[in-house]
């Protein structure tokens, strides 16, 4: 999973012109900080009465989720659009869902979006996921990428912290963790 979200990550600085060599981002590609999270929902008699889980965005910078077919008769992951509410996430057979994390979205400057989502449980059927999370470093310093930036004209949204200093204020602050690090 760790070759497939490197080449996905690569594929996505590609996309906003930066180089995987960029000396900033060497260390990543060393030693990354991943996680593997498997869940599970339980069938619910009454879905209306609970969440699967909360709306939130994921710290990470990519997010590589497997999910089990019960979007049929409600339940699964839901992203919310804005203007149109939450969108049901329905699984396809063999594919594999991508979603932008909030680091992302800090190395972008906010040209990634990072995707608000939760998940709704179903009256009839367990669901099952797999998230594999996939970011830099724990030391790393997570700041918009000074050649974007530079290139492009823009103001910088965010100030420079470790992972480590932004997943600390993230457990404080959930929701709200990166108007704490706006410029």
């Amino acid at each position: 999973m760790n070759i497939l979200a490197e080449q996905i990550t690569k594929l996505i600085f590609k996309s906003l012109d930066i180089s995987g060599e960029e000396e900033e981002m060497d260390q990543w590609w060393v030693d990354p900080s991943t996680a593997l999270q498997l869940n599970s929902y339980p069938s619910c008699p009454d879905p209306s009465r609970a969440l699967g889980l909360a709306p939130h965005t994921d710290t990470s910078l990519i997010t590589i989720l497997h999910q089990s077919s019960t979007t049929i008769n409600g339940g699964g992951l839901q992203v919310f659009n804005e203007g149109v509410g939450w969108v049901p996430v329905v699984p396809v057979s063999g594919a594999l869902v991508v979603n932008v994390g909030d680091l992302l979205h800090i190395l972008s400057n906010g040209r990634f979006i990072n995707v608000l989502h939760r998940v709704f449980v179903n009256q009839n059927l367990q669901r099952l996921s797999m998230a594999y999370f996939y970011s830099p470093p724990i030391g790393f310093k997570v700041a918009p990428l000074a050649k974007l930036v530079n290139s492009s004209g823009q103001v910088p949204r965010y100030r420079s912290v470790t992972l480590r200093e932004f997943i600390s204020i993230k457990a404080k602050s959930l929701d709200k963790a990166l108007s704490f690090i706006e410029n």
